[in-house]
């Protein structure tokens, strides 16, 4: 058991009485940091998380943003991380299975996956085993259910080597009169449990994730880590989605972390009612399981309808029909208390408020200070630091990875993985974009501007695409909450990320906080992962690819002296020192506005290219044009207050490259009122950049096949 002292108190002195071992096993998993947020509640509130398109915030399984007058987007984002440590392809694997059950929540039908990935250096064949394993596990798992992974991001880093990270995101598509929720209205109702069989896989599953994993955690904690079963997660979708077609359903949750204990007390608890629970009437998978490990159990693909006893019938006609097991197997009460009752005996029976509103923690938080020592280093030449860069994992071509997934399955993918956001179509006038991104280095250095950059990093990534940010969600991963200065961290990356949310109206509608992310002292770098949905008209797609020679390059946004933190750094000079790039929100915001006018008034296409400046700086931007599109360019930089390597390789925020062309030059930069200058020209077939060439087979060489020859 992992309640404290204070803890067990708190219980006993509500209840008037000792828990039985029932009882202290079903309020163990919800007082989890995993299942309660005791640590972290306090600072989410900080974020914004209502705008003029957001349905529903954080709070249920999923948010919902409006995307049309007919449609919403159900979202939300998940991590896996302890599990895929333990066993990657089943962690992996049932972490996709967790939020597609999130979206189908909503009422939605799943239309996209994202993925955002950390494992130690491909160097260390432990990594590469996990990278190859947690691949597998998301591409086997979202090929069989039919939902495109359509975009993501990966990096390597030494500080991922015994703890990886795994956060998913989901999108799914619903009417607006369809939307369901995750309450239990009704005196009466009932609760269907529908899907897999219960059995004695992932028990404590969520303890588990709220602890730090120790060099035993691969033998002792394998039996906390959930089974996978995509074949039935398919029959499932399909059934819940005809259950909800054809049922008026009161409500509706899937069982994640704390299985039946979570879902029945969150249903209920919302709604301020109570549930009997008869357990004897739960489908079991295996013989013989005592209460505690049925009611802890986290056995995959279940799912939870409340319905009316009148439509009982045709639920299970549906269920029988897609072949999988329902039964009823309790009721919604009166009163505040989940009670569980075995053959007639009641056998646990606690407030539903202390199994989902367990009390928060006051933790102490203790600054760290900023490392402003200047450094200063020798280049080795851009013929030889431009190669390295783009030869580096977390720069490279991550075609490894994607060619596994199926990204066209549904046939709503526009722009395929490989470009600044995935694109999917909603209806014939409108279209979503969808990205996930994080940058470690700049958050462990400056947690402020560090997560704060996220955000902005990707709201760049879906401007350039031509969509308008319209929601945040997020998987904030963190090492154990307990020590003070990881504690400040997550407050300060929280108020950075809040800054962009806010200036952008782009509010955090869902998320996830995984803590204890450590090994033995070994911590990762914090990793504030963001999803952000943008929403845009068909006609203002863009892509990143150089369109015609003699189109005119342009450059939006301004550079500073900010080479501490980026790639160029870790990769050329083994560093992971000094401060983070500044967020200048008042830039960053008419810097992306602008980009957004330009597009929405392009009727006539007159801006072929738009792509960011982010990892890897402007001379890493430029060499994946040129490589995407097989066309070169002639670019000058020039600046007074800073050399060429600040110039080429610093990752200052705020900027965009756009290729115009000639003839509509003048006209485009009379509509811009922020900083831009004309950097040069689409032309011939090689990067040619302040008199350095480098040929497309030399950039490309270089840029693909390296994940490639790792995992040969």
């Amino acid at each position: 058991m992992t309640l404290a002292d204070s803890e067990i108190e708190y219980i006993e002195g509500i209840l008037g009485r000792k828990m039985n071992e029932l009882e202290e096993g079903m309020l163990d998993v919800m007082f989890s940091e995993h299942c309660s947020y005791k640590s972290s509640r306090p600072f989410l509130r900080a974020f914004p998380t209502e705008g003029e398109n957001i349905i529903l915030g954080p709070g249920d399984d999923a948010g919902l943003v409006s995307v049309t007058d007919k449609y919403a987007l159900a979202v939300g984002m998940e991590s896996h991380n302890h599990p895929s440590a333990i066993e990657p392809y089943g962690g992996a694997g049932t972490g996709i299975g967790g939020i597609l059950r999130d979206i189908i929540s909503m009422g939605a039908m799943p239309i996209a996956l994202l993925d955002s990935l950390r494992f130690g250096p491909l160097e260390d064949e432990k990594s590469r085993y996990l990278f190859e394993h947690v691949v597998k596990g998301i591409s086997d798992y979202g090929n069989r259910v039919g939902v495109p992974t359509v975009a993501g991001e990966i990096e390597f880093d030494e500080s991922f080597r015994t703890n990886p990270l795994v956060n998913v995101m989901c999108v799914g598509l619903v009417e607006k009169d369809k939307i369901v929720r995750a309450e239990a209205p009704n005196y009466g109702d009932v609760f269907l449990l529908m899907g897999g069989t219960t059995g004695r896989d992932g028990i404590h599953g969520v303890t588990f994730a709220s602890e730090e994993l120790t060099s035993d955690s691969e033998t002792e904690d394998r039996p906390a880590v959930q089974v996978a079963d995509p074949f039935t997660k398919k029959r499932v979708l399909e059934a819940s989605l005809e259950i909800l077609e054809k049922i008026n359903v009161s409500g509706v949750k899937d069982l994640g972390g704390g299985g039946l204990t979570c879902c029945i007390s969150e249903l209920v608890d919302s709604s301020n009612n109570g549930a009997l629970v008869d357990l004897r009437s739960i489908p079991l998978r295996e013989t013989g399981m005592t209460p505690y490990e049925i009611m802890l159990s986290e056995s995959q693909e279940r799912m939870v309808f409340v319905i009316n006893p009148d439509d009982v019938e045709l639920a299970k006609q549906i269920c029988d029909k897609h072949e999988i097991a329902s039964a009823v197997i309790g009721e919604v009460i009166e009163g505040n208390n989940m009670i569980i009752s075995d053959e007639g005996e009641e056998i646990a029976n606690l407030p539903t408020i202390l199994l989902a509103d367990p009390p928060s923690i006051d933790r102490p938080i203790a600054e760290i200070p900023e490392d402003t020592e200047k450094i200063e280093l020798k280049d080795p030449g851009l013929h030889k630091s431009l190669p390295k860069l783009l030869s580096s994992p977390n720069i490279a071509s991550k075609e490894w990875v994607y060619k596994q997934y199926d990204h066209e399955v549904q046939v709503r993918t526009v722009v395929k993985p490989g470009d600044d956001a995935a694109v999917l179509r909603i209806d014939d006038e409108t279209a979503i974009a969808l990205t996930t991104d994080s940058n470690t280095i700049h958050t462990k250095l400056s947690p402020f501007d560090g997560a704060a950059g996220c955000v902005a990093e990707a709201i760049r990534n879906v401007i350039s695409m031509g969509a308008t940010p319209y929601a945040v969600v997020d998987c904030l991963n963190f090492g154990n909450p307990e020590t003070p200065d990881i504690l400040w961290q997550f407050k300060t990356a929280i108020e950075g990320m809040s800054l962009v949310a806010e200036a952008f109206d782009a509010p955090v509608i869902s998320g996830n906080v995984s803590f204890y992310n450590e090994t033995e002292g070994i911590k990762i770098n914090p990793t504030p992962a963001v999803g952000v949905i943008g929403v845009e008209k068909i006609e203002n797609i863009r892509t990143m690819d150089f369109k015609n020679e003699g189109d005119k390059i342009i450059l939006i946004g301004k550079t500073y002296d900010e080479l501490t933190g980026s790639e160029y750094h870790r990769t050329i000079h083994n560093l992971e020192k000094g401060t983070a790039p500044r967020i200048r929100i008042d830039e960053e915001l008419a810097n992306g506005q602008t980009v957004l006018k330009l597009i929405d008034e392009d009727a006539d296409k007159n801006i072929t290219a738009v792509h960011d400046v982010s990892a890897g700086g402007l001379a890493v931007a430029l060499s994946e044009m040129v490589i995407k599109s097989e066309l070169g360019c002639d670019v000058n930089l020039a600046d007074d207050e800073l050399d060429k390597i600040q110039l080429l390789y610093s990752e200052s925020h705020g900027r965009y490259i756009l290729t115009v062309k000639p003839d509509a030059l003048d006209d485009v930069l009379a509509k811009i009122d922020v900083d831009v200058e004309v950097i040069g020209e689409v032309k011939g077939n090689s990067l040619n950049v302040n008199g350095h060439e480098f040929s497309f087979e030399d950039l490309d060489n270089a840029y693909h096949g390296v994940i490639e020859q790792y995992m040969a």
